[in-house]
């Protein structure tokens, strides 16, 4: 029996443990890898960890908005059960190395008294005689072969082992009664203790008493098992338990975008939030997933203990609803984007938009614009902002000190003021009513109305000035083709500086490629030596450290990928180069009415300074040298209706 010494002894334990648990926070991108991460620190099984999360983190969406997952782990108490017969087996389920006491069990069965003995763990204590002396005298009055009890508590084979003979007496043996009760969800029993004669209950004897009382469902077997090793009489116990239906979990649709289009996500930048940047608009690209569907879950049927089934519901399946430019998968499980542009949730269906409309100002309001489309804006775009798309820019309204960037066309109503700092690029063409003081780059044409001034203006192909007041007055315009207007330079003699005839840009691109392959060239040549160096010394040691191996093996995989690097580099030389060859314009500078002095002409390599004004003249390349001639109308003056009055 346990006295009062030993259950305080054993609280007081309990505390000092509490008062020396240690508990870790950890954080990581999952709960099973924050787990696994405090399984190494405490240096315990996961199972032995007990843990509470205070921030269950967030995945995220495309990367942004991921938050890590935080949680306090610290070491899982365990302590067995203490039984009248069995006091000394007290064992705490701690760490792997914890000592574990032996522990032993008597019961009184047909045959006999029976004894059963459980080594010690790690170092744990060993049951003694006395102990099993002092609980048989509290079960048994019988007489029993004491040397045989010191055999088994040596052996400690966890074998019951009859130690005692009595005059067994059925009707004497342990009286169960049963108990079913919530509903057919549980099954008590009690047991009376047995007489002097009687033996105490078995496993199965209690197994076959539930089913006697039609209890077939949900037996405790690992409770009744503990029971009968030490049967606790006249106490309610359970030793069944029903299940309950598990309604299956309904399908659902995981958006792969922010279905919100009124929330607003701040972006910050070196700790200050940047309100340009408000993130209103969910890009996407052709083919990319926008939405997945979840199945849905089969339902668990239940049981009573009493063997009937209790029903449960399958979850009802979800669709996806699409709308334009959006569609399914073959098996329909995910919504894909058929085009590029901004995806919304509209009236419950996943639509794709090719064009983003903004219907005012691009100012604090709307914030900077980036789409993977078409951007129309009804208004102007303020200082300080900008607009990229990957279709065509059309702005109803002027643009100022900001960005413009689209790999279609960009067309301005109201004309551009970049105040010296502004940029423009397209990968088609410009067209707008005036440029003035502005960066601005095309790969197609430049077309514009009122003028060009005081500004840098790149065309791949044609710079055309067009309408009563087409003038270029200032800074540097560089055409492939041709440029023309109305009127170049000043009375004033503003110095302008036009340059067709030539492509700098892709002359700049072929130096960088050049400038690449050579630094690939030469990163080549120390890779292959390195692992020329290291292969010889394979062959003669015939094998290298571990480390130097998968040294050896990362050269092999870096060298690989620069010898790919060169390949793709060297065939766009080659392009680049075809390109640069198959130039066959000269260039052509045009001036329907004047040419003022302060005007510089360069066709290929060959320059001009304008000394005197012209008028109505067309500047080529002849014979390596700048040649005025009569003005001649081009077909594009004529398709673009240049003045020449």
């Amino acid at each position: 029996m346990v006295t009062f010494q030993e259950i305080q002894k054993f609280m007081q334990g309990k505390l000092d443990e509490g008062r020396s648990q240690k508990f870790i926070n950890v954080s990581a991108d999952s709960l099973e890898e924050a787990l696994q991460q405090a399984s190494i620190e405490l240096g315990l099984g996961i199972k032995k960890i007990d843990y509470e999360i205070l921030d269950p983190g967030n995945k995220g969406m495309f990367g942004v908005g991921k938050k890590p997952t935080i949680i306090l782990a610290y070491k899982a108490a365990g302590v067995e059960a203490l039984h009248e017969e069995s006091f000394g087996d007290m064992s705490f389920d701690d760490d792997e190395e914890a000592p574990v006491d032996g522990k032993f069990f008597i019961r009184k069965d047909e045959v006999g008294l029976m004894l059963r003995v459980s080594p010690p763990l790690k170092g744990g204590a060993r049951v003694t005689e006395r102990q099993v002396y002092e609980a048989i005298a509290n079960r048994f009055h019988g007489t029993y072969d004491k040397a045989l009890v010191g055999k088994i508590l040596k052996r400690a084979d966890d074998e019951f082992v009859p130690i005692g003979a009595y005059d067994h007496n059925s009707l004497e043996d342990a009286l169960i009664t049963i108990e079913i009760v919530d509903y057919e969800m549980k099954a008590y029993i009690m047991i009376r203790p047995p007489g002097p004669r009687g033996a105490d209950p078995r496993a199965e004897d209690i197994i076959a008493f539930l089913r006697a009382n039609n209890v077939v469902y949900g037996h405790l077997e690992e409770d009744i098992e503990n029971i009968a090793a030490t049967p606790p009489y006249n106490e309610r116990l359970l030793v069944a338990q029903g299940q309950k239906p598990e309604n299956g979990d309904d399908g659902r649709i995981v958006f792969n975008f922010e279905t919100e289009t009124s929330k607003i996500r701040l972006k910050e930048i070196d700790g200050k939030v940047d309100y340009k940047e408000l993130n209103k608009i969910n890009n996407v690209v052709e083919g990319q997933v926008l939405a997945k569907l979840v199945p849905p879950k089969r339902g668990a049927n239940g049981h009573t203990v009493t063997g009937k089934a209790l029903p449960a519901k399958d979850g009802k399946p979800a669709a996806l609803e699409i709308g334009n430019n959006v569609k399914l998968s073959n098996d329909g499980s995910q919504a894909l984007a058929s085009a590029n542009g901004q995806v919304l949730l509209i009236g419950g269906r996943i639509t794709v938009e090719p064009v983003y409309m903004v219907n005012g100002n691009v100012d604090l309001k709307s914030g900077n614009i980036l789409f993977l489309g078409s951007v129309v804006v009804k208004g102007s775009v303020e200082d300080g902002f900008a607009v990229k798309a990957a279709g065509n820019i059309e702005i109803l309204g002027s643009v100022g000190r900001c960005e413009l960037d689209a790999e279609g066309d960009i067309i301005v109503r109201q004309g551009i003021n970049g105040k010296s700092s502004g940029q423009v690029r397209a990968g088609g063409s410009i067209w707008s009513k005036f440029i003035e003081n502005s960066n601005v780059e095309a790969s197609g044409y430049v077309v514009v109305s009122d003028g060009i001034i005081n500004s840098m203006v790149n065309s791949d192909k044609k710079i055309i000035c067009r309408g009563k007041r087409a003038s270029i007055v200032g800074g540097n315009l560089r055409a492939s083709e041709i440029i023309t207007a109305k009127t170049l330079g000043s009375i004033a003699g503003m110095e302008t500086l036009l340059e067709v005839g030539n492509d700098p840009k892709t002359k700049s691109k072929l130096e960088e490629l050049q400038a690449r392959k050579a630094a690939d060239d030469k990163s080549l040549e120390e890779i292959k030596l390195n692992i020329l160096t290291l292969e010889k010394a394979k062959k003669v040691k015939k094998e290298l450290t571990p480390e130097k191996e998968t040294f050896l093996r990362n050269l092999i995989s870096q060298k690989n990928e620069i010898v790919n690097s060169i390949e793709e580099v060297s065939d766009e030389i080659k392009d680049t180069e075809s390109y640069l060859a198959e130039l066959k314009s000269n260039g052509k500078i045009s001036a329907s009415a004047r040419v003022f002095p302060g005007v510089k002409v360069l066709i290929k390599d060959a320059p001009l300074e304008v000394r005197n004004e012209f008028k109505a003249v067309t500047f080529v390349y002849e014979n390596g040298l700048v040649k005025v001639t009569r003005f001649a109308e081009t077909e594009d003056e004529k398709e673009f209706g240049l003045d020449k009055g």
